[in-house]
């Protein structure tokens, strides 16, 4: 089966009702041998993109992973990129602010981060928490230090879906491209991963009573995902919604929607010069002179 990955694609403008958008489907492969095969040539094809990426030096890639807890953010980044040259690649967590981080911009921290251009930047969790949990729960906001006037309900969060917008436009101008993936977990899919961590003594870390009383916000932060795609999806910076239920699958989706985008820049290695060229040519010169086993003088 082809990914075709319009399938995943919010469009702009578009108003996203998450019901209507699956979290699980027809896999891509047909068993986990054939699973391994397809995400290890998707690996090995991202790696040698992004060699070229670094060496074309125009463009930088912003990947945004966004998701409900136990979708499976962690092991898209590892297995997706597993290839990829560490030296080429960043990946950069967001929690809870800290004290200087709250006396910026809520763009500030992020802004930090973003990766220069030959390399690629990853963000598990972004700016976009700001529009999320923020939203769920406005208490956060109350404590951000904003100027009375400017925390209005009805008005602060169109105005941070705009800030952002302008930004990811900025960016694209200035050659970076972006990517954003919401993984759409179902929640008895997630109800049956947390039990997994309970029961598996290894996973027992990644749990909290925490998680628990955040699922009772579930529906809450359905709305604001919904209002969040609806809102900043756009032509130059799509949000894909990757149906999470099935971790494998998920990873070859995700995994494909990279490589198509690497391959849209249409990059090439710096060509050589007659300049270039006679220098290469000066240097091999020197290097047959030496000889085999020849000492070089340091």
């Amino acid at each position: 089966m082809k990914i075709k990955v319009n399938d995943f694609q919010v469009p702009q403008g578009e108003k996203v009702n998450l019901k209507k958008w699956p979290t699980r489907v027809k896999p891509v492969y047909e068993s986990k041998e054939q699973y391994q095969e397809l995400l290890e040539a998707q690996v090995g094809e991202l790696s040698e993109l992004q060699q070229l990426l670094y060496a074309h030096d125009r463009y930088s890639v912003l990947l945004i992973f966004q998701a409900m807890d136990a979708a499976g953010k962690d092991g898209a980044i590892k297995h997706v990129m597993s290839g990829v040259n560490p030296q080429g690649c960043q990946v950069f967590s967001f929690k809870h602010p800290s004290a200087t981080e709250l006396e910026h911009d809520f763009l500030w921290r992020t802004s930090q981060c973003l990766p220069e251009r030959g390399r690629i930047g990853i963000f598990n969790r972004s700016y976009y928490e700001e529009v999320l949990i923020v939203r769920v729960h406005p208490e956060i906001l109350r404590g951000q230090g904003l100027p009375d006037g400017l925390v209005k309900e009805k008005t602060i969060w169109t105005q941070r879906y705009r800030s952002i917008v302008d930004l990811e436009n900025h960016l694209h101008r200035n050659g970076t491209r972006i990517i954003k993936f919401f993984l759409h977990l179902s929640e008895e899919e997630q109800r049956r991963r947390f039990l997994a961590r309970i029961e598996e003594p290894d996973k027992n870390w990644k749990f909290s009573q925490a998680d628990i009383e955040e699922r009772k916000f579930w529906n809450q932060y359905m709305q604001a995902y919904e209002t969040c795609l609806s809102a900043t999806s756009t032509t130059i910076a799509p949000w894909y919604v990757v149906p999470a239920d099935d971790k494998e699958n998920a990873r070859l989706i995700i995994s494909r929607i990279v490589l198509d985008t690497f391959k849209s820049l249409k990059m090439h290695y710096p060509e050589t010069d007659d300049k270039r060229r006679l220098e290469l040519l000066s240097i091999r010169e020197q290097l047959m002179k030496q000889g085999p086993g020849e000492q070089s003088g340091r």
